[in-house]
């Protein structure tokens, strides 16, 4: 028996998971730490962690992984990573991390990305950039640049947080084309990089990694990762995605029309586009897809919305620390459209379905005389599924298809209400499948080592575990609860709705 091991690096923990090469079945799986990592909130719409916290908690997964699972670390013949996306970790040349990362959901540098996208033409960079530099990682550099230039001064190599991760298991300064797009750092038109936003922004290209290919040995385990891990030197690393990606290709998501969606700490769905379609208000993001190449260029349509599992957390922590099964039994209790109660599931950072405006989260039409806890519950994940529904309309007037789409078995998707009303709010087919993220980097890290000729080959113990459909009479429902959504929404924030809900 041989092994693969993938490590997913969110920003509420660290996941590794062991894969059984022979089966494709995943044969062990460890978290940790078991209580979510602190993000660190200096300011209103700052988010910041600290890597050396993440590679900490590989270090800790690892090790409860072995304990769990006794297995000849010998026989692991590769190493896959996937990771928060959008964050900024800078090195200097001694390898030190010079300051905390700049995370996914930090805002801060906003204005320096709508400033870009209006001076360099918002034409120029959608043909080229497929985006607006908007938050992104690029933006998040330049704020450094200007805020912190002693820290910037110093700067050898800048990360993304899966890089960093290689970097300290190998010893390795990387990242991929894919990561690269991902911060908008990628000239779609040139097949480059985007130069022209690093002359924008006075940053030099000398600061970006080498590239390596996504699926490829990108280096292999340090005698020095090796003895803390208690792994076996000398193992590649051999897959690295951002976790969207990877999350469609943990589904098996590569082609045209094929869709995935998570609910996380944040919600997304990503739709594999073959064309360069921006969303001309860059509500929706192009990013690299994992299997793309020249010859057969893949993109992935992301819609992100950021207030997701992290509400269900709050709400949580509200309602006395309930397991998240009976908080989803509680709002089965209440009807659809939880009595005209409507829950806007915004208040983590701008959000980009709404051009990057900032806006709070905000429950309308409450009665104390009608709305109890579970009509807080449903309203919430009727919110939340109502929010990604908008990001859906806007995908799909980019020209994705979005007709099934596929998850995990996990996260918000295990409750059956957030099911119910994602299929009937948007008339999708939902697939739910036997994976998620850090086996998905593990099956990749196969492909990178040679282990598995194909992605079919790799995808051999992926198995459809549940599917949902959409019915007329809850259809109808629906969408006339995802109304009362859409007008809340609207008069929050004027000129919002611009793209009618799918029928």
């Amino acid at each position: 028996m041989k092994y693969l091991l993938g490590y997913d690096i969110g920003s509420s923990s660290i996941k590794a998971s062991l894969l059984d090469i022979d089966t494709g079945k995943c044969v062990a799986a460890a978290t940790s730490p078991k209580q979510e990592m602190e993000i660190t909130v200096a300011q209103a719409n700052w988010a910041e962690q600290r890597p050396e916290r993440w590679w900490q908690e590989v270090v800790n997964a690892t090790a409860e992984l072995k304990a769990t699972y006794g297995f000849d670390t010998s026989l692991v013949a590769g190493i896959g990573i996937t990771y928060q996306m959008h964050g900024l970790v800078l090195i200097d040349r001694a390898g030190k991390v010079l300051r905390p990362a700049i995370i996914w959901c930090d805002s801060r540098a906003v204005d320096f990305g709508n400033q870009a996208f209006e001076e360099l033409g918002e034409e120029f960079c959608l043909s080229n950039f497929l985006n607006s530099p908007g938050n992104f990682t690029a933006s998040k550099l330049k704020w450094v640049r200007e805020n912190e230039p002693d820290v910037y001064a110093q700067i050898h190599k800048i990360q993304l947080p899966g890089d960093y991760i290689a970097f300290k298991l190998s010893g390795q300064l990387q990242t991929t084309i894919s990561g690269l797009s991902e911060g908008v750092f990628w000239n779609f038109k040139r097949q480059a990089v985007a130069q022209e936003l690093l002359d924008y922004y006075g940053i030099s290209a000398d600061l970006l990694p080498e590239v390596v290919d996504t699926f490829s040995v990108q280096g292999h385990l340090s005698a020095e990762a090796a003895q803390e891990l208690g792994l076996t030197a000398g193992t590649p690393i051999s897959y690295r995605a951002g976790d969207q990606p990877n999350n469609a290709f943990s589904l098996n998501v590569l082609n045209p029309g094929e869709v995935a969606a998570t609910g996380g700490t944040s919600g997304v769905v990503y739709g594999i586009n073959e064309t360069n379609t921006p969303d001309p208000r860059s509500r929706v993001n192009s990013f690299v897809h994992v299997n793309s190449t020249p010859a057969q260029p893949r993109n992935g349509v992301l819609m992100c919305l950021n207030g997701t599992g992290i509400l269900n957390s709050w709400l949580r922590k509200i309602v006395g620390e309930l397991p998240y099964d009976q908080m989803n039994q509680l709002a089965a209790q209440a009807p659809v459209g939880a009595e005209g109660l409507v829950f806007l599931p915004f208040g983590n950072g701008v959000e980009r379905i709404l051009e990057n405006r900032p806006a709070d989260a905000e429950l309308r039409g409450l009665n104390f005389n009608i709305h109890h806890q579970p009509h807080v519950l449903r309203a919430a994940q009727e919110g939340i599924v109502f929010a990604l529904n908008y990001g859906m309309d806007i995908m799909r007037a980019s020209g994705v298809q979005v007709r099934k789409v596929r998850a995990g078995n996990a996260n918000m998707f295990l409750s059956p209400v957030f099911r119910e009303a994602f299929v009937n709010s948007g008339n999708v087919e939902l697939e739910l499948y036997n994976t998620d993220a850090a086996q998905g980097a593990a099956r990749g890290a196969g492909i990178g080592a040679g282990v598995y000729a194909s992605p079919a080959e790799a995808f051999g113990g992926l198995e459809r575990i549940l599917t949902v459909e959409p019915t007329h009479q809850l259809r109808e429902q629906y969408q006339a609860a995802y109304g009362r959504w859409q007008d809340a929404l609207s008069h929050r924030i004027p000129n919002s709705i611009t793209t009618p809900s799918y029928v």
